[in-house]
């Protein structure tokens, strides 16, 4: 299923989806909130919430881009002779919007993801699809399994949304309702009960504990297959109305809802406290606003602001950017 441009509608949904999840976890490390109660103790929302959030969103992010990364580079082949070079300035230009985001956002995923992209991306896609498939899995599981999470799994997820891409995953997802469903059913399980692991490690203890980042993945590959699965139901064609304009603007609504967050903040009061319910209707408020001004905008422009910028900068040259109205035919 594409819509203009030839982008893959159901990538824009969960790029918008993960978008959504990722600012959960934004909003308190943001803002700095308190995550204990008592010495030792998590708040129990904030626990909750962990489990839910932490760590499950991030990969799907992760993995999308460096699908991304291979479907653009594909593109840019048909239109230079030089796609590399075009790639690298592209990366370029969001290392340097992620530096200046850092600035506001310690922690913050572009500068990571552009330094990533070019020292081991852009290396990693010359090679044969299945060496980029076994040291994605190498890289993710090892790493969850001995060093943790974090953006220590970045490279592996990059690697694996490479490899996605050039087995024509993205392409064929209309084909692989049967393959979706069986990867559904036995990650959701495995998702519920490494959570339920999670949940009833220690607080001290889930520093050094493989509990986090191994329920993180099989979460996020849970929360992924599943809406993949909603999405081809007809409640998922209206979730998709919502979630394919956010994803597609998801540089922009990024980094907006950093600037958001430090504008809510000082008037809710969040910092080294554990007003979570706050924060969620905070994270539900700027999900709405970015939902409606990303639908609003797209109807008018083929580009979100930031991506516009980011386009220009990688072809180097000024890229229209209002939609042209087709032409009314009669008869």
């Amino acid at each position: 299923m594409h819509n203009d441009a030839g982008r893959i509608r159901e990538l824009d949904a969960v790029r918008g989806f993960a978008l959504c999840g990722i600012l959960v976890v934004n909003i308190w490390q943001l803002t700095d909130m308190s995550a204990v109660c008592a010495p030792g103790e998590m708040a129990p929302l904030r626990h909750l919430l962990s489990v839910l959030f932490e760590g499950r969103f991030f990969p799907i992010f992760s993995f999308l881009f460096g699908l991304s990364f291979a479907l653009f580079l594909d593109s840019a082949a048909q239109r230079t002779a030089r796609p590399r070079l075009i790639l690298i300035r592209r990366l370029v230009a969001l290392g340097v919007l992620g530096l200046i985001h850092h600035q506001f956002q310690p922690g913050e995923a572009l500068l990571p993801y552009a330094l990533v992209g070019v020292l081991i991306l852009l290396p990693a896609a010359s090679l044969p699809r299945s060496a980029v498939l076994v040291a994605g899995l190498a890289g993710t599981i090892g790493v969850a399994v001995t060093l943790g999470g974090g953006f220590g799994l970045v490279p592996g997820l990059f690697l694996l949304g490479l490899a996605a891409a050039r087995y024509g995953v993205a392409e064929t997802l209309d084909e692989r309702g049967w393959q979706l469903a069986l990867v559904f059913a036995l990650a959701l399980p495995a998702a519920v009960f490494t959570g339920l692991w999670e949940y009833r490690t220690p607080y001290l203890d889930l520093l050094v504990s493989t509990a986090p980042p191994v329920a993180g993945l099989l979460g996020a590959l849970a929360y992924l297959t599943g809406l993949l699965l909603i999405l081809r139901t007809e409640a998922g064609l209206v979730l998709s109305e919502v979630l394919e304009p956010m994803g597609r603007m998801a540089l922009t609504n990024y980094l907006g809802a950093t600037v958001l967050i430090l504008l809510a903040e000082p008037r809710l009061g969040l910092s080294g406290s554990e007003k979570y319910g706050v924060l969620l209707g905070l994270a539900a408020a700027i999900i709405a606003f970015q939902a409606i001004t990303s639908w609003i905008w797209l109807r008018i422009f083929r580009y979100g602001p930031l991506e516009w910028l980011w386009r220009c900068v990688t072809w180097w040259q000024l890229v229209p950017a209002r939609r042209v109205p087709e032409p009314i035919r009669y008869g």
